[in-house]
């Protein structure tokens, strides 16, 4: 069954994308196999994923002052780290569970 990705999550492969081959160089297949297991996605997905947005996201202008740049990043920090949290509990209770006896 195909897994189902957020169209936040698309944009954000495509970006990584781009931003990398912009600032390493080379062509866009080396980006792809180096962003893709990073976010994991197969490599033919993230190419998919490019070919139809790449264009889209590479034309959207880039008005982000540095101060804003930190408040978005900022924001994005927070919800990482929330949801981190959320997983670090949610891991601690799957193990409680097995570590429970069963009576059978």
């Amino acid at each position: 069954m195909p897994k189902k990705f957020s169209p936040e999550l698309r944009e954000r492969a495509v970006r990584m994308v781009l931003e990398r081959q912009a600032t390493q160089g080379g062509p866009r297949s080396h980006s792809i196999r180096a962003v893709a297991p990073q976010l994991d996605v197969s490599e033919e997905t993230l190419r998919m994923w490019c070919q139809r947005h790449g264009h889209e996201i590479a034309q959207a202008p880039v008005s982000e002052t540095p101060a804003e740049e930190i408040r978005r990043l900022k924001r994005e920090l927070a919800e990482a780290r929330r949801a981190n949290e959320i997983l670090k509990a949610a891991s601690a209770f799957f193990a409680a569970e097995l570590d429970r006896p069963t009576t059978r």
